[in-house]
């Protein structure tokens, strides 16, 4: 099972207690209209729970799927529970989404609002081009896919490198010439895994985990890499 999330900062520091006491018992409900239905549904979060120096939550949301049978068209709910957390690091308060980046960008977005009103609260935080320069480099061999983006060439918006192309080191300082290093695919042999890593904090573990190991594992390896201010 592929496991997803990103991690996201809060533009000022915010203690975790007062996080959490905005957080607690928050619900919303709304109302969508289907066809001739009014459907209500509920966003909300819970399970808040302190361990250690994070505060976990899950957010919940209420989704509607149409869908066609036997060319009726019918609208089918379900809920969406994404897990979060929220831990500071040397003054600045972070946010982490178990969830695809789309996802995650909406829920960092409206956990953003409830914490802090008006816009900007929550912003993504960043992996330097130079980061993720040095970690290939560092181990070229556990590397198995690179992104570039910011190409300067014409009509070109990417370029990758896989397989066997990442062994030639002259095509590789060639596309660093003309772009910089968006996204990384390498194996972490400490820890045994296969880790998606972008610029803007998206992480992606190809290997089978569970939830926690993830977010360990987030904690332990991909916090310490994000740009400091």
């Amino acid at each position: 099972m592929v496991l997803a999330g990103k991690l996201f900062k809060l533009e000022e520091r915010v203690p975790l207690e007062l996080i959490a006491e905005k957080l607690k018992d928050w619900k919303m409900e709304r109302v969508e209209e289907y066809g001739e239905q009014e459907i209500k549904l509920m966003s909300e979060v819970r399970e808040l729970d302190f361990r250690k120096d994070l505060l976990w939550g899950i957010y919940s949301e209420d989704k509607v799927i149409p869908t066609t049978y036997r060319g009726e068209l019918r609208y089918n709910l379900f809920t969406r529970e994404s897990g979060f957390f929220f831990t500071e690091k040397e003054g600045t308060t972070l946010l982490f989404v178990v969830e695809k980046w789309r996802i995650a960008n909406n829920i960092a977005s409206k956990l953003g609002e409830i914490i802090i009103p008006g816009p900007g609260a929550v912003v993504e935080a960043k992996i330097s081009h130079d980061t993720l320069k040095e970690l290939h480099e560092s181990n070229p061999e556990a590397t198995k896919v690179i992104y570039f983006d910011q190409v300067d060439l014409p009509n070109i918006n990417k370029l990758a490198l896989y397989g066997n192309a990442l062994q030639d080191t002259t095509l590789y300082h060639e596309y660093l010439k003309h772009g910089k290093i968006w996204y990384v695919v390498f194996e972490d042999k400490k820890y045994g895994l296969v880790v998606g890593l972008t610029r803007n904090c998206v992480v992606t573990i190809f290997s089978k985990i569970d939830e926690e190991t993830f977010i360990n594992y987030v904690l332990e390896r991909i916090v310490p890499l994000m740009e400091r201010e």
